[in-house]
């Protein structure tokens, strides 16, 4: 079942660049930008060619993206049988579904969008209309469509290439076939455009490369490679004739045109299949792709006419298997798998992202592929105490005794590779390193094995220090160890069900504590002392190292916990396992307070050191995936998990971010707005943006701040002398009585001229009190809005029943304040009106029952208005204090 963790949510995955789905160039005419458009699992990524930095996280689709084009106006994808159209990654324009399978090929025609389905069916599209232009299917047996390409100059055709190696040229204007080309016997996997017109370069499965001209049926020139099929093709277009290739093995080949040979090659490219290749418009660079998950730019500014690497973006090329934040800060991640690499992931910006490079035994050869790569890296101890001085990490390999060092500060491997001279007898054949820590001092590397000896390194300068035990320390072999805080024990756990205690300086045995069963795992929170322990019966101890006794114990999981971690403050202990789940303990109360599972088994998982994320790794994903801790941003009531709880499954955070919609929220906002190409130029009114966001009066501040204090301001500047009395008009010209000053204009009798007069003639209202009482709210509030602090003042006391007003006026200023709050307008002019009102009208509207009411409604009003506002500011106070701190950081 859906739903969420009562402590962490989604945040976003790091060290995702690429998969095997070629990628796409882009160059945005407005803003005179080549862009690289990638696929990352659910999600596409959209990198700037000048620096390859990641610019954009698409929002992610419901299933994976099997397919990816683009054209100068949409990035098209592909999820399951639909095709979607977006704009700016997060701006879903169409959507075409009619596909009844999986669409693996696209080409934009125009107007138009070619796809072809795993079902061997082509289909056009109307791009703006959203329907079928046409549709053709082909049998699968006889021509199975495996490449597209429209040639230069050749209107409303395209040519079609097949596993079986015929091609098709095809006018989809009259939906004529007008050529079958007979091919090379061999299957058809790439079409590329030449510079040349009439001629098409075609890659081959056997690895050949035809040069074809498809005008006169005729073959130009051919290549081939030996590295097997033929993944990407592409031209330079800066004045050399030079085209380069790419194959499954990662090796790329540069062929000049001109002479008819191979000038030079990329030999290891990248570490899996080359999955596209390109050439930018003029200019010496090409971008590969691979799903060695990299993106990689190459200068051509070698002598001999070469490529060189210029930039790269990279992550994990296979899944890490082991991950650990890295300093104090919480800002980086180090991390290994199975490639054999270490990397440090920042949190922060993905500019910040570093390689420490492959564990090999030769890395000091001149030719990078004659290199061995070491085993796969399971397990790493770092600290930062002495990364300046010397190597500061330390890894172990998979089925080796060895281990080798690493220095974080200057990104490569170290110079020691410890290796005890025991494990080169016959004897101790098959054994391998299980366990090591680093100590805090950042002096000492203790290492344990599964034939039970665990020995103590210096790191500085790789000599042996001691063994612990006479002559092994575990009988059944050694399955953890950590170091405390002070350097003075050592803490081991072996398979025969013992804990055990030993002297840091001397190797002394102290202590052993019976467990119930064998150990597993152990991860220990220096600060506080409390060592974590899972055993092999799936529950979790955890022991007091400085008392040397058993504190709590925890029962829960269904499966083998395959890695824990402390909290910061040592409150809550955070445990993974082998059925799926993620469960948090509180160490105080003794309890699960929270539990949720993942759709891939857990492999690793740290918590930062400020307590901000979850850092976690899985089975077979090359990523890695953070989670945000609730409790930083507010309080959290935790209580113990009942019995019957049901744990929900979340999935997995992607690359974008976690307040990004899904596809299918955009596309209910697609079909509500409609689509047209031209929604982000719409005019707007400050009526309609008043809608969505609050606006100001742009009043001086001496208009509305000051309208609670006018007692204390008039009092203050209250005159020394007595006022002047002004001249009064002379007797022939009449004035109004009011508060402005007014000539009172000749109006004709009336016909009834009777002294009698009626009680409205008496009527004291002004002229604002007469726009409240006849309903024109607008009209009044902008004649407020004119006054003056004293006006305001006078108006807003004339209201009161006592001195000429009623009590359907008061009703109807405060039906006034709450239209302008609906609005959202004039926000901080309408405050102080407000607030004038309540402390001039307080005793009325405590009085009539009416008028409260309406202030209860005005209330809720005002609440609902404050807290959207409330929210806003803060996010956006938060946006500006990421934005600085990221901006520190690139400096």
């Amino acid at each position: 079942m859906d739903g969420e963790s009562i402590i962490f949510t989604p945040y976003r995955a790091l060290g995702l660049v690429s998969t095997g789905i070629p990628h796409v160039v882009r160059y945005i005419e407005r803003l005179k930008k080549t862009m690289i458009v990638t696929v990352v699992g659910n999600s596409f990524h959209t990198y700037g060619a000048e620096k390859l930095g990641l610019m954009r996280v698409s929002t992610p689709h419901k299933s994976p993206i099997v397919a990816l084009s683009a054209d100068t106006s949409h990035v098209y994808t592909s999820s399951d049988n639909v095709i979607y159209a977006w704009w700016r990654d997060n701006d879903l324009r169409h959507k075409f579904v009619a596909h009844q399978a999986n669409v693996h090929i696209m080409l934009p025609f125009g107007p138009h969008l070619i796809a072809v389905d795993k079902l061997n069916k082509l289909i056009v599209w109307d791009i703006n209309t959203e329907s079928l232009y046409m549709e053709m299917e082909f049998q699968p047996k006889s021509f199975e469509i495996t490449a597209i390409v429209h040639p230069a100059t050749y209107l409303n055709k395209i040519l079609i290439g097949s596993r079986q190696g015929k091609m098709q040229l095809w006018n989809l204007k009259t939906s004529k076939l007008l050529h079958i080309f007979r091919g090379w016997d061999c299957g058809v996997y790439v079409f590329e455009q030449a510079p040349a017109l009439d001629v098409i370069a075609v890659g081959l499965e056997d690895g050949r490369i035809i040069l074809h001209n498809i005008k006169f049926d005729e073959t130009v020139v051919d290549f081939r490679q030996d590295w097997g099929r033929v993944t990407g093709i592409s031209f330079r277009t800066d004045g050399f004739p030079v085209m380069v290739t790419a194959s499954e093995i990662g090796h790329v080949a540069l062929w000049d045109l001109k002479e008819r040979c191979l000038v030079t090659q990329l030999r290891d490219a990248h570490s899996g299949p080359v999955s596209g290749i390109t050439c930018l418009p003029n200019e010496p660079l090409m971008v590969t792709s691979s799903s060695d998950n990299s993106l990689k730019m190459w200068i051509f500014d070698l002598p001999d006419g070469g490529a060189r690497m210029l930039k790269s973006c990279e992550g994990h090329s296979a899944p890490p298997l082991f991950a650990r934040f890295y300093g104090s800060l919480g800002n980086s991640i180090l991390s290994a798998g199975e490639d054999s690499s270490m990397r440090v992931f920042s949190t922060m910006t993905d500019a910040l992202n570093k390689s420490l490079g492959k564990a090999a035994s030769n890395r000091k050869a001149k030719k990078k592929t004659s290199r061995r790569i070491m085993p796969a890296i399971t397990r790493f101890t770092s600290e930062t105490s002495k990364e300046k001085a010397w190597d500061n990490a330390v890894a172990l390999h998979r089925g080796k005794t060895f281990v080798t060092t690493w220095s974080v500060e200057l990104l490569n491997m170290g110079k020691h590779v410890l290796n005890h001279k025991r494990f080169q007898e016959k004897q101790f054949n098959g054994c391998f390193a299980t366990c090591l820590d680093l100590t805090v001092c950042g002096n000492f590397v203790v290492i344990g094995y599964d034939s039970g000896h665990i020995d103590k390194y210096n790191i500085q300068s790789g000599i042996h220090r001691g063994t612990y035990g006479t002559p092994i320390a575990h009988d059944g072999g050694v399955r953890d160890l950590v170091t405390d805080g002070l350097n003075q024990y050592v803490v081991s756990g072996g398979q025969e069900e013992e804990l055990k205690w030993w002297r840091m300086k001397d190797q002394h045995f102290i202590k052993k504590l019976k467990m119930d069963e064998g150990i597993s795992k152990m991860a220990l929170h220096r600060d506080s002392g409390l060592l974590g322990v899972a055993l092999e019966d799936w529950s979790i101890q955890i022991v007091d190292v400085d008392t040397k006794s058993l504190v709590r114990k925890f029962y829960g999981h269904g499966n083998q916990v395959t890695d824990i971690t402390f909290s910061p403050d040592s409150r809550w202990l955070i445990s993974s396992s082998l059925d799926k789940t993620i469960r948090t303990w509180d160490i105080p109360s003794s309890s699960c307070v929270d539990c949720f599972s993942v759709p891939i088994l857990p492999t690793s998982l740290t918590m930062s050191p400020v307590g901000d994320f979850l850092a976690t790794t899985h089975v077979d994903h090359l990523g890695i995936y953070l989670w945000s801790n609730k409790a930083c941003y507010h309080h959290l009531s935790l209580r113990s998990l009942p019995q019957n709880f049901q744990v929900a499954t979340i999935a997995l955070p992607s690359s974008a971010s976690s307040m990004m919609q899904l596809v299918p929220k955009a596309e209910e906002e697609i079909l509500k707005t409609g689509c047209t190409n031209n929604i982000d130029d719409e005019y707007k009114s400050p009526q309609q943006i008043s809608e969505e966001l609050v606006t100001l009066a742009l009043l001086p501040t001496s208009r509305w701040l000051n309208l609670l204090s006018l007692d204390v301001i008039k009092k203050r500047n209250k005159p020394i002398e007595p006022p002047k009395l002004t001249k009064s008009a002379p007797f022939f010209l009449p004035t109004v009585p009011g508060l402005e000053f007014k000539f009172a204009l000749n109006e004709e009798k009336k016909e009834d001229d009777s002294k009698v007069k009626s009680v409205v003639s008496f009527e004291v209202l002004t002229a604002f009190g007469k726009k409240l009482k006849a309903g024109d709210l607008e009209d009044a509030l902008r004649m407020l809005m004119d006054m003056g602090p004293s006006a305001i003042e006078v108006e807003v006391r004339s209201l009161d029943p006592d001195v000429g007003g009623s009590e359907e006026v008061l009703l109807k200023f405060l039906e006034m304040i709450k239209l302008a709050i609906d609005k959202q307008c004039h926000f901080e002019a309408i405050q102080g009106y407000l607030g004038l009102f309540l402390k001039l009208h307080a005793d009325f509207v405590m009085q009539n029952s009416n008028v409260h009411e309406m202030c209860e409604k005005l209330a809720g009003a005002h609440n609902i208005s404050w807290h959207d506002l409330r929210n806003t500011m803060n996010q956006t106070l938060c946006l500006i204090s990421y934005f600085k701190n990221a901006a520190l950081v690139n400096y």
